[in-house]
C-alpha cells in the first residue's frame, strides 16, 4: 500500500521552466494555493469527486490511465504535483462514458498541454502492494491502471495546468525523485522497449 503523503526533502529543479506562466505572491510562486484550490474544486464536481462522498473512506476500486510521453531526445515528460510536491507521470481516471484511451489523451492535453497521438499501451498495472494509495484525507484507492506509451504529440508544454507544479523533460539519468508507482512504470517502459513484451505490474 502507498501512503501519500508530502515529501521532506525539497522539490527537484525541472530541466526547463516557462517564466510566462508565473505569477503569484512570496511565500507562494506562482500562485499555488489558488490553484490548488481550483484543482480541488474541480475535484469535488467531477464523478470520482462524487463517488467519494458516497463511500467515504471505504476502497474504491478506479480505473485509469498513466502516459509515458518520451521526445526525440529520448527524454521522459514528468510532472510534479501541486498536492504532494511527488514527480509522476500525467495519469487521470476517465469520465462517464470515456474510452480509456480517449482518456489517456485528455489527460496528457489537460496536464500539459500536449496532444499525444496514437498512444499505444504497453502494460497493466493492478497489483495491490503498490497500486492502493491512502491519501491524506483518508481516502483509499485501488488503482487498475493501463500504461500508455506516447512518442509523437503537438503543442507545446504549459506550465501550471491541472494539478501541476512544474513540469519538465528528464532523460534516464536525470530523473527527479519518483512517486514508486511512477518508477516502476519507466521499469516496465523500458523492459517493453527492449523486449515488446506487455508488462503487467
Amino acid at each position: 500500500m502507498l501512503i501519500l503523503t508530502p515529501p521532506i526533502r525539497s522539490p527537484m529543479t525541472t530541466a526547463s521552466t516557462w517564466p510566462e506562466a508565473r505569477g503569484g505572491s512570496e511565500g507562494d510562486p506562482a500562485g499555488a494555493g489558488d490553484r490548488q484550490e481550483k484543482f480541488m474544486s474541480d475535484f469535488a464536481s467531477s464523478y470520482l469527486g462524487r463517488l467519494s462522498r458516497i463511500v467515504r473512506s471505504r476502497l474504491l476500486l478506479i480505473p485509469g490511465t498513466r502516459v509515458v510521453v518520451e521526445n526525440a531526445e529520448g527524454r521522459i515528460l514528468l510532472e510534479q504535483r501541486s498536492d504532494f510536491r511527488m514527480w509522476g507521470l500525467p495519469r487521470g481516471v476517465p469520465d462517464e462514458r470515456e474510452e480509456m484511451t480517449a482518456c489517456a489523451i485528455r489527460e496528457v492535453l489537460e496536464e500539459t498541454g500536449l496532444r499525444i497521438e496514437n498512444p499505444v499501451a504497453f502494460g497493466f498495472a493492478s497489483d495491490p502492494e503498490h497500486e492502493v494509495w491512502t491519501y491524506p484525507n483518508g481516502d483509499q484507492c485501488h488503482y487498475f491502471t493501463v500504461l500508455y506509451a506516447a512518442q509523437r504529440f503537438s503543442g507545446s508544454l504549459v506550465q501550471y495546468l491541472s494539478g501541476n507544479f512544474e513540469i519538465g523533460w528528464f532523460g534516464p539519468g536525470q530523473m527527479p525523485d519518483l512517486m514508486p508507482t511512477m518508477a516502476r512504470t519507466l521499469e516496465a517502459y523500458w523492459r517493453w522497449k527492449c523486449t515488446g513484451q506487455f508488462e503487467f505490474l
